[in-house]
């Protein structure tokens, strides 16, 4: 990066740059660790009986624990595509406002979550909702380790409520799924035939305001073979909605072929690989009590308005530690 010609290839430059923030992700816990344990080995030999010191050293090993448990975390995000950035897909079920309103609460919390970890979120596609909510939203989440973070959180989520949209105060149901994918990289080989593809354009849409482009500028590009369907709104420029809609589709094609692969081996090892998209993983219960209980690992807490306000990693790390098992 000191080389004189280090911005002469600003695409080389960025993947560098992703790739140091990546590694220091991963060492600057380490070294605070031993910071820490050199730090509490010099005032244990110093101590000699000292009350006070012996107290700093018992806070010096306090301030370890939540160290190392971030180091066990970062051990735990070591699959092939776990640094990448995340693509992640929103829709809600069936039941109309109230399912909209739930996917907005949930991207909402995804948001928040994402602004916590001092990632950047990028919408690329929205479609709101008639009366309120979120119909879908396709959205990139950009920093060290997304896709390894967000992988945990795919399949479908349940929310439980006394509706504000229902005038008798009802008790209502709604679903919502969550999908996500590693945004893989440029150099990375996905063939993609144009004869395959069925490219759209049309006019964006929004709840209304200066913002709402009125020229032709989104695209909608379906991968006919698969089925596939990748859309951008976001962007003015019509060639840069359908830059991202390519990025999107080669990613899922990538993915697809991964999971051919994974399925390959795990036919011929004789092993049964766990569906988890359509499962529901997750439930948020706010009447007639407060729960958030993950399903898969029994994980749980009645603060279900910390949880709305981002605060998931509870649910995420339980997730990674689970054993092949279930355990």
């Amino acid at each position: 990066m000191s080389a004189s010609d280090f911005w002469s290839n600003q695409d080389a430059a960025n993947r560098l740059i992703k790739e140091l923030k990546g590694w220091k992700a991963s060492v600057d816990p380490l070294m605070s660790a031993e910071r820490l344990i050199a730090d509490a080995r010099e005032l244990l030999e110093l101590s000699e009986g000292d009350e006070a010191m012996e107290r700093q050293i018992e806070a010096d090993i306090a301030a370890l624990v939540p160290v190392v448990a971030k180091l066990e975390i970062q051990t735990l995000l070591s699959g092939p595509y776990d640094q990448c950035n995340a693509i992640v897909s929103l829709n809600s079920g069936a039941g109309g406002t109230e399912s909209c309103d739930w996917t907005g609460m949930l991207f909402r919390l995804y948001t928040r979550w994402a602004e916590d970890k001092g990632y950047k979120v990028e919408v690329f596609d929205i479609l709101h909702g008639e009366e309120a909510g979120i119909k879908n939203v396709s959205f990139r989440v950009e920093g060290a380790k997304a896709y390894g973070y967000l992988k945990t959180e795919k399949g479908v989520h349940r929310l439980v409520r006394i509706s504000p949209f229902d005038s008798n105060k009802r008790r209502h149901t709604s679903f919502a799924s969550f999908d996500v994918i590693p945004e893989i990289e440029d150099d990375v080989e996905v063939e993609i035939n144009p004869d395959d593809l069925k490219v759209d354009v049309f006019r964006s849409s929004g709840p209304g305001g200066q913002s709402v482009n009125t020229a032709d500028s989104a695209v909608r590009i379906t991968h006919m073979p698969t089925g596939f369907v990748t859309q951008s709104q976001v962007e003015r420029s019509q060639l840069q909605n359908k830059a991202r809609c390519m990025r999107v589709l080669k990613a899922k094609l990538f993915e697809l072929k991964q999971q051919a692969m994974d399925d390959k081996l795990a036919a011929e090892s004789g092993q049964k690989q766990k569906i988890e998209w359509g499962s529901q993983i997750r439930s948020y219960v706010m009447q007639p009590y407060q729960m958030v209980k993950d399903h898969r690992t029994d994980a749980e807490t009645s603060n279900v308005q910390k949880v709305m306000d981002g605060d998931i990693d509870m649910f995420i790390e339980a997730f990674l530690k689970m054993r092949p098992d279930g355990k």
